[in-house]
């Protein structure tokens, strides 16, 4: 499935309204992970599709929808978000309703980021938003704004513009992670040795992270060289 312009995943997670008006900002298709196509109905909102292996989707959901806008997926290798993901291309994606709830699906969706490097995705939760940090990124964020960094593999990264800064900082989930830094104001620049680190800002940092993915160098997708060197 291909888009040219930004769609909304919606998954069944609890979406609060202030998460989906501020993708409404950004997006108008909005597309159903399995029992997401329930969320969308009950805003009335008809999903374009809804992708998964539907065991979360209602019978009455399944009755409203059109049969061809179903793409069911039986595999069981791959969450829900990860099957959407690999089926689904666009400029950007928003995705809500993967957090706030059970927490193993909290964490599956943060390891589906780090699966698909190449999209340009976002999760947006109730009060962050949480995206898989690319090879190279600059951000306009004003002063105090909080910077998070978690990373789920072993990841050198460079950052300027925050108030500990770095020419090159080892990340490692069991040993070193870099939670509650602060941009001093003016560009952010964060360069990633290769896959595998969270980036978490507050909501008010959506802007600027969605000017700056379209300008970003995305790392390759799993199985392809990508870049492994900080410079």
């Amino acid at each position: 499935m291909k888009y040219k312009e930004p769609v909304g995943l919606v998954g069944g997670g609890p979406v609060g309204e202030s998460a989906f008006e501020l993708s409404q900002r950004h997006v108008k298709l909005f597309v159903g992970v399995d029992g997401g196509g329930d969320a969308l109905l009950h805003r009335n909102m008809p999903p374009e599709a809804v992708i998964g292996d539907m065991d979360s989707l209602s019978e009455a959901a399944r009755a409203a929808i059109p049969a061809d806008r179903l793409i069911a997926v039986a595999e069981q290798d791959s969450t829900d978000f990860e099957k959407a993901l690999e089926r689904l291309e666009a400029p950007l994606i928003l995705a809500l309703g993967f957090t706030g709830a059970r927490l193993d699906h909290e964490l599956a969706a943060f390891h589906g980021l780090v699966r698909f490097p190449q999209r340009p995705v976002i999760v947006i939760g109730a009060e962050d938003i949480v995206l898989h940090l690319p090879a190279r990124l600059t951000l306009d964020l004003s002063a105090g704004t909080r910077v998070s960094l978690f990373p789920l593999d072993a990841v050198r990264v460079a950052i300027e513009g925050l108030e500990w800064s770095f020419e090159a900082l080892d990340l490692h989930p069991a040993r070193k992670i870099g939670t509650s830094n602060r941009a001093v104001g003016g560009p952010v620049r964060l360069r990633a040795s290769g896959p595998g680190c969270l980036l978490l800002l507050p909501h008010s940092a959506l802007e600027p992270v969605i000017a700056a993915l379209a300008q970003s160098d995305l790392h390759s997708p799993p199985g392809r060289a990508g870049a492994m060197g900080v410079t």
